[in-house]
C-alpha cells in the first residue's frame, strides 16, 4: 500500500461534499466559539474538569477550526478527520458518559443528547474510509499523480 493511498479519494461520489460540508461547518464553528464565547470556550472546560481550561479550549479550537477547514475545502480530509475524531470522541467521554450516573439522567437521557455526536462521529469515520470524494482539493491535487480508479462487479473500485 502505497503512502498516497491515504490522501486519494477512493469512492469517486460527488455527494460526499454534503458530509464534508456538514463535518467541517459544524467543526469550524464550534472551534471559532472557543474563542469568542467564554462560556462555549474557557468555562465549559473548567466545568468539564480540565487542567488550564484557557490552554485546553484554545488548543482543540485551533484543531478544529484548522481540520474543519481542511475537511470543508476536501484537502488531506482524511488526515484532517483523525484529530476530529479524538475531539469527538473526547467530547463523549467528559461530557455524554458521565450523564449516566447523574440522578434524573440515565441511559435515555444520554442517548437523545449524544446523537449529534454520534452522527459526527460516524461521518468522521465515513471520511477516514473514503477519502474527500471527487469534488475535492485532493482529488484535484491527486488526479494527475495517480491512476484512476474503476468500479468492479461488486460495486468496488479497483486500480488500473
Amino acid at each position: 500500500m502505497r503512502i498516497n493511498r491515504f490522501f486519494v479519494p477512493t469512492w469517486n461520489v460527488r455527494s460526499v461534499i454534503l458530509i464534508r460540508l456538514a463535518v467541517g461547518l459544524i467543526f469550524l464553528t464550534q472551534g471559532l466559539l472557543k474563542y469568542i464565547d467564554l462560556h462555549m470556550g474557557v468555562l465549559r472546560f473548567a466545568k468539564i474538569g480540565f487542567l488550564y481550561p484557557d490552554f485546553t479550549a484554545h488548543f482543540v479550537g485551533t484543531f478544529e477550526i484548522a481540520c474543519g477547514l481542511l475537511v470543508l475545502l476536501g484537502f488531506f480530509t482524511r488526515v484532517a478527520s483523525i484529530p476530529l475524531l479524538i475531539v469527538i470522541l473526547t467530547a463523549i467521554a467528559t461530557t455524554k458518559i458521565p450523564e449516566l450516573f447523574r440522578p434524573n439522567q440515565g441511559f435515555w437521557f444520554m442517548v437523545s443528547d449524544a446523537r449529534t455526536d454520534f452522527a459526527m462521529t460516524m461521518s468522521l469515520l465515513f471520511l477516514i474510509d473514503i477519502g474527500a470524494g471527487s469534488w475535492s482539493l485532493d482529488a484535484w491535487f491527486w488526479e494527475e499523480k495517480t491512476a484512476p480508479c474503476k468500479r468492479t462487479n461488486e460495486g468496488r473500485q479497483a486500480d488500473v
